[in-house]
C-alpha cells in the first residue's frame, strides 16, 4: 500500500496517537456531529458533545470548508473512524487564559451552554465551567430563581473566576462578583457625574420597609418612605413593584461614604403644589397627627399634604416635648401660618387655632389638650375620629375629676395653696432683709434730725420774752415787802414758757423729739436765771411765794 501511494506521489498515512492536536477541514455537518479531514487514512468526526465550546447551537455555527482545531481522542473507532474532540483542543489554551484572569480578576463574558439543578453550564475556550445558582443573579438556592434557568441557555453573562484547579479539572464563574466588581466601577463614576438638583430615571431594584432601591445605571440610590410620597402614609409595596422604571430628584450625593439619596415626590413638584392650592395662610383645618419629634408634631391635612407644628406654636406655656400635649393619631385643629412653595413645606400653629377652633365646637382642657372633637371633621378624618375619641374621654374624665382633688380658678387652671406662715428665708435674703431695714432707719433718723433741732431753738425764744432777769431788780431799788409779790407774778409766765415749747415741739417734731428737746432747754434756762424752763423750778417757785407770804407781815 505504501508503495502504491509512493508511486502515485502521494504522502503516505500518518499515524495518529491519543493526545495529538491537528489541523482539519470540515466536510461535513450533521445531526450527529462534523465530518473532519485531518490528513489521515480515514476521517475524523467531532461529536456534538465535544463542540460545547463553540456555543449553545455549535452545528449552526460551523459549515463545510471551516478550518478548525482538533484534539485525537482515539485514533481508530470501531467504525474505523478518529475520534475528535474541538473542546480539548481549544482546553489547553482556554486552562492557560482561565489561569491569568484568576489570578487577574479580570472579568469577561461567556455564553451560557447549559443548565442542571444546580446552576448553569458554560465553556470558556475549551474548559467547561460551572456557575451555582448562587452566583446567579437573580435567582435562589433551591429554587428556579425569578426566571426558569432554561431560559438562560444562549446568553451573555459577565463572569468572573472564582475558583480554578486543573488538576480536578473543576472551574467556579461567578456572575454576581462580575456584576458587583462592574457596578463599583460604575458607581465611582456616576458619583462623580451625579449633581444635587437634578432628576434622573432608573429602575426599581428592591423595596425595603424603610424605603425603596433605585437603580440610576450603576449604582443604587436610597428614596426613603418619607420621600416617596407627599401621602406618607401609603405603603410601599402599594406604590411601586420591582422593576418600575421611575423619575427620581436627586437630594444628596455622600462622596465619602458612597451614598445617594433620592426621592421620588420632589421630581413632581406639581402635585405638591396642586394639592396646596386648597389652602391659604390663615386657614384653620383639621389635621391628624403623624408623627411626633423633639422639636414638634407633624401633621396631615385633608388632600393628603403633611406639615409641621413646631413646639412653640403648641400651647401659649413652655412645654419640654409635644407629647404634654398631643399623642400621635389626634385629630387637632391647626392654623396655617406659613407656606413655602420653594421647600414645599406647611408651617402650622395649634395654639393660634384655638379661639377660632372654640367657636366652631372644638373643646380644650386647661392645659392646652384637645377633648372634644367639632362634628363636622368626620367627613375628613372618619377613622382617625374614631380611633382618638378613647383618648378624648379619658382626657375629658380627667378634667370632671379635677376640681374634687383641689379646686381650680374659673379658667380652668389650678389654684395656688395659700400659705399661713412666710416661707423661710435663705441666709442670703435673711442678710439682705436685714441690711435693708438697716438702711430704712438710717433715713428716718435722717428725716428727724431737723425735727429735734427746732424745739431747742424756739425755746430760748419764748424764755427771752420772759422778763427772768429783771426779777431781783426789786431789793436793789429798796422797794417795799409789798412788792415782793411780783417775782411770783413774773414767774407766772415762766411756768407756760415750756408750755409753749412743748406745744410747738408736740406740733413739729415727733413725741420722741419732744421729750429730748425739754430736758435740754433746762440747763439755758438754768444759766440764764429762768428756772421756770425746767419742771424741777415749779416746787421752789412755790417754796418763794411761802417764804413772801411768812415775811410779809
Amino acid at each position: 500500500m505504501g508503495q502504491l501511494l509512493e508511486s502515485a506521489g502521494l504522502p503516505e498515512p500518518r499515524t495518529l496517537r491519543r493526545g495529538e492536536v491537528l489541523d482539519g477541514s470540515v466536510i461535513n455537518v450533521d445531526r450527529e456531529g462534523v465530518l473532519v479531514d485531518i490528513g489521515s487514512k480515514s476521517e475524523g468526526i467531532v461529536p456534538t458533545n465535544e463542540m460545547h465550546s463553540m456555543g449553545a447551537d455549535p452545528l449552526s455555527k460551523i459549515n463545510v470548508g471551516d478550518d478548525v482545531l482538533v484534539y485525537v481522542l482515539q485514533p481508530e473507532t470501531e467504525e474505523g473512524q478518529v475520534l475528535l474532540s474541538i473542546d480539548r483542543a481549544r482546553g489547553e489554551q482556554g486552562w492557560r487564559e482561565l489561569q491569568v484572569r484568576f489570578e487577574s480578576g479580570e472579568a469577561f463574558e461567556a455564553e451560557v451552554t447549559g443548565f442542571n439543578k444546580g446552576g448553569l453550564l458554560a465553556n470558556i475556550e475549551g474548559v467547561n465551567a460551572f456557575i451555582p445558582m448562587s452566583q446567579v443573579v437573580g435567582a435562589k438556592p433551591g429554587t428556579e430563581g425569578t426566571s426558569p434557568l432554561s431560559e438562560q441557555v444562549g446568553r451573555q453573562l459577565r463572569l468572573k473566576v472564582i475558583e480554578i484547579n486543573r488538576r480536578r479539572n473543576r472551574v467556579i464563574l461567578s456572575e454576581r462578583a462580575a456584576l458587583q466588581e462592574w457596578r463599583a466601577e460604575q458607581k465611582d463614576r456616576l458619583l462623580d457625574e451625579l449633581a444635587e438638583g437634578e432628576i434622573r430615571e432608573g429602575s426599581v431594584t428592591s423595596i425595603r420597609n424603610f424605603g425603596v432601591f433605585v437603580d440610576l445605571g450603576g449604582a443604587d440610590g436610597l428614596v426613603h418612605l418619607s420621600e416617596l410620597s407627599w401621602d406618607r402614609n401609603v405603603a410601599p409595596e402599594d406604590l411601586l413593584t420591582p422593576g418600575d422604571t421611575v423619575k427620581v430628584y436627586v437630594m444628596k450625593v455622600d462622596q465619602e461614604n458612597k451614598k445617594i439619596a433620592l426621592s421620588i415626590r420632589r421630581a413632581s413638584p406639581e402635585q405638591w403644589q396642586e394639592l396646596i392650592t386648597q389652602y391659604a395662610v390663615g386657614d384653620v383645618v383639621p389635621a391628624v397627627v403623624t408623627k411626633l419629634v423633639a422639636f414638634g408634631a407633624f401633621a396631615r391635612l385633608p388632600g393628603p399634604v403633611e406639615g409641621l407644628v413646631h413646639v412653640s406654636e403648641l400651647v401659649e406655656q413652655r412645654i419640654g416635648h409635644p407629647q404634654e400635649i398631643v399623642d400621635e393619631g389626634d385629630v387637632l385643629p391647626l392654623k396655617i401660618v406659613r407656606i413655602e412653595h420653594d421647600r414645599h413645606r406647611l408651617g402650622l400653629s395649634l395654639r393660634e387655632a384655638r379661639r377660632e377652633a372654640e367657636i366652631r365646637g372644638w373643646g380644650f382642657d386647661s392645659t392646652g389638650r384637645v377633648i372634644q372633637i367639632a362634628e363636622d371633621v368626620g367627613e375628613s378624618f372618619a377613622e382617625e375620629v374614631e380611633a382618638a375619641q378613647a383618648r378624648m374621654e379619658a382626657r375629658r374624665a380627667q378634667v370632671a375629676t379635677r376640681p374634687s382633688d383641689g379646686g381650680g380658678g374659673s379658667d380652668g387652671t389650678p389654684d395656688r395653696p395659700e400659705r399661713d406662715e412666710p416661707p423661710p428665708l435663705t441666709a442670703m435674703a435673711a442678710a439682705m432683709q436685714e441690711a435693708q431695714a438697716q438702711l430704712n432707719a438710717d433715713s428716718a433718723s435722717a428725716e428727724e434730725s431737723p425735727a429735734e433741732e427746732s424745739p431747742a431753738e424756739e425755746a430760748p425764744a419764748v424764755e427771752a420774752e420772759t422778763p427772768v432777769a429783771e426779777a431781783p431788780a426789786a431789793p436793789e431799788a429798796d422797794a417795799p415787802v409789798a412788792e415782793a409779790p411780783a417775782a411770783p407774778e413774773a414767774d407766772a409766765p415762766v411756768e407756760d414758757a415750756p408750755a409753749v415749747a412743748e406745744a410747738e415741739a408736740s406740733v413739729d417734731a415727733p413725741p420722741e423729739a419732744a421729750a429730748e428737746a425739754v430736758p435740754e432747754a433746762a440747763p439755758e434756762a438754768v444759766a440764764d436765771d429762768a428756772p421756770a424752763g425746767d419742771d424741777a423750778a415749779v416746787p421752789d417757785a412755790a417754796a418763794a411765794e411761802g417764804d413772801d407770804e411768812a415775811s410779809a407781815p
